[in-house]
């Protein structure tokens, strides 16, 4: 099926044969943004034809032989000349004809602003940096120092325009992102969110919010003349604040961020009506980023050591621990724990992955320069103490937060495994795709636990187009189902499992193409679903069907986030039985994490990193004991 669509977008000049080789690679050099922006491409509507077809191959391994023909007679309705889909699709593209993308500002709301569900777990990302060998105060406010300047720095490049442009297989991506994830925060409402950006203001904000035993800090980062602080004047402005907060007695104002957004958005209220409140939360809004001084979590055996800093990172181990030392709404909050335990957990609305990995990369290799700045001797200001009069009722708001958080933190069920066998070194040996290749052997382990393909959901950039976010790679394909039912049958000979691995990596390998060529179908059902909803009295058949919400029901939702750094994504999962799966392919190894819900009797997120590890051990082994057939 892959294999048509794909030759009909060759042939129609949507993709490039050389393209669909090889991994696209990502090369940067420097530009300046704004005309660089204006180069770049439209987000295209695809034809309705395509999709609808592409549509009906995605269901065929995760839907019955009858649901799929009750589905194939909606989708023919749908797309008959002069009908309801036509109209929808001619709506679209009118749509498309005068807005700089047509799905941004829709998918900036249904995504993540019109989201009801608490930030914490069920959209924000956390991602585990190296452990650090620190295990005092002291060496904990150092590394924070370096941190900080090594964020100011990668800013510097973001306000100067000379951040490098990245490219995908020859083409400039969308660097919009960058310069919306410093100086902005999530603001709660309480039917549906906003997000605010600083850096936009006449005078952008000079100061980061430093918090420590639940306590909030404005810490002023540049000189009056502009330049940043040293490493070395950071320090001593955190040794002051450290001083500062000695007594942890004091409410935990951040957990109240971490619960639903409806609950939030009218204790936010409640809280913002005396003016000292007020003033404070806009400082912490206003703020660069935010620096979580955390307390040292329980220890943890090196084995467990990395699930339990996701866990740090996700939701701060609960109200007796971390939880409070946050405030979820800040696009950035860099988390760096006493015990060494380090990472960030950022709001999602903003931005995607790689975005923020650059910057991890950047500032990681940063921290590790030796410091040879000379500190000029100025006394510096007192980092302010931001205060908070806590009435009765935000009071009894804290106490629901804490109780919901505990309840969070007891639901998420976290495994961070290294898997050390091999790395992206031996799918690049087979001439195959690391990312389709791990996919596939996702694909194997789910079915190996429960005897069925589901619906996956992989991330694609869409950053090949102005304002582009992501789109969906359906990573279960009729390929990759026939692969992992014929993997275990001993009726099938080791050459024909080849064989069907091959195709299956193939598959996966055009449908990404397709997606970052803004091709795919679930962001264009979705444009056609929220057409409807603007231009129709009712929704059309299709999207009330019971194979649609099959289809976005993703029992797998995952996303590979490269970095060069040896860290690790992690994301809770989508769905109330579902796993969230993240993945850094180094040379010679894979960090992952998975992710489960606890209250699922079904679900358990070690089995599934266990049963990923042999189905990658299983797959290379098929490789390597199947001679090749001579050409």
């Amino acid at each position: 099926m892959w294999g048509t669509l794909v030759r009909t977008m060759v042939k129609a000049g949507m993709v490039k044969p050389s393209s669909l080789v090889k991994p696209l690679s990502v090369t940067r050099i420097t530009g300046r943004y704004l005309a660089h922006q204006e180069g770049l491409p439209k987000l295209p509507v695809p034809p309705l034809k395509q999709t609808c077809d592409c549509y009906l191959a995605v269901l065929d391994p995760v839907v019955g032989p009858e649901e799929l023909n009750h589905t194939r007679q909606l989708v023919e309705e749908f797309q008959k000349p002069g009908g309801v889909g036509e109209r929808l699709q001619n709506g679209l593209e009118r749509r498309a004809s005068k807005t700089e993308n047509w799905l941004s500002d829709w998918w900036l709301q249904t995504a993540y602003l019109d989201y009801r569900m608490p930030v914490v777990i069920h959209s924000s990302p956390g991602v585990i940096l190296p452990r650090l060998e620190f295990s005092d105060r002291q060496g904990q406010m150092r590394y924070a120092a370096k941190l900080i300047a090594g964020v100011l720095d990668f800013k510097t490049m973001i306000d100067n325009e000379t951040l490098p442009v990245e490219y995908l297989g020859g083409k400039p991506l969308c660097m919009s992102q960058y310069y919306q994830v410093l100086s902005s925060c999530r603001i709660p409402g309480t039917k549906r969110d906003t997000v605010v950006n600083y850096a936009l203001d006449k005078r952008p904000p000079t100061h980061i919010t430093v918090v420590h035993n639940f306590q909030f800090f404005v810490l002023d980062v540049y000189n009056s003349d502009g330049t940043p602080l040293t490493v070395d004047q950071i320090y001593m402005q955190l040794e002051k604040i450290w001083n500062s907060s000695l007594q942890s007695n004091k409410e935990p104002i951040g957990i109240l961020t971490s619960n639903h957004r409806n609950s939030w958005g009218k204790a936010y209220n409640n809280l913002i009506k005396d003016k000292t409140n007020k003033e404070s939360v806009r400082a912490i809004q206003k703020s660069i980023f935010t620096v979580c001084l955390d307390a040292p979590m329980p220890r943890a055996s090196d084995d467990m050591y990395r699930t339990r800093a996701a866990v740090q990172m996700l939701h701060g181990g609960g109200s007796r621990w971390n939880s409070g030392n946050r405030w979820f709404d800040k696009t950035l909050q860099f988390i760096i724990g006493e015990d060494g335990t380090c990472g960030l957990i950022y709001e999602h609305a903003p931005a995607e992955g790689p975005p923020i990995v650059s910057l991890i990369d950047h500032v990681v290799e940063y921290t590790k320069k030796s410091e040879m700045v000379r500190t000029p001797m100025i006394p510096l200001r007192m980092p302010l103490k931001l205060r908070f009069n806590i009435t009765p009722e935000i009071k009894r708001d804290i106490e629901e937060a804490k109780q919901n958080m505990n309840i969070m933190v007891r639901e998420l069920d976290v495994k961070v495994s290294v898997f050390s066998h091999f790395g992206k070194d031996f799918p690049k040996s087979q001439k195959m795709s690391p990312d389709a290749f791990i996919q596939m052997a996702l694909q194997l382990a789910y079915y190996r636990m429960y005897k069925r393909c589901c619906s996956t959901y992989e991330s694609a950039s869409l950053r090949m187009f102005r304002l582009g976010r992501t789109d969906t790679i359906r990573s279960t394909s009729i390929d990759s189902a026939r692969f992992v039912k014929a993997m275990d049958d001993p009726t099938r000979q080791n050459t024909e499992k080849v064989s069907l691995l091959e195709k299956a990596v193939k598959a996966h390998r055009m449908y990404t193409d397709m997606a970052i060529r803004g091709q795919a179908i679930d962001r264009h059902f979705l444009g056609l679903k929220l057409q409807a909803i603007e231009e129709l009295s009712a929704l059309p058949e299709i999207f009330l069907d019971t194979s649609y919400a099959v289809a976005l029901h993703y029992n797998l939702s995952t996303s590979q986030v490269p970095a060069k750094t040896n860290c690790v994504m992690c994301f809770g999962p989508v769905v109330p039985d579902g796993y969230g799966v993240c993945y850094n392919p180094m040379e010679t190894h894979i960090n992952f994490a998975v992710s489960a819900f606890n209250s699922c009797q079904d679900t358990n997120a070690a089995r599934l990193a266990q049963a990923l590890e042999y189905a990658l051990v299983d797959m290379k082994t098929l490789l390597e004991q199947t001679p090749k057939a001579k050409l």
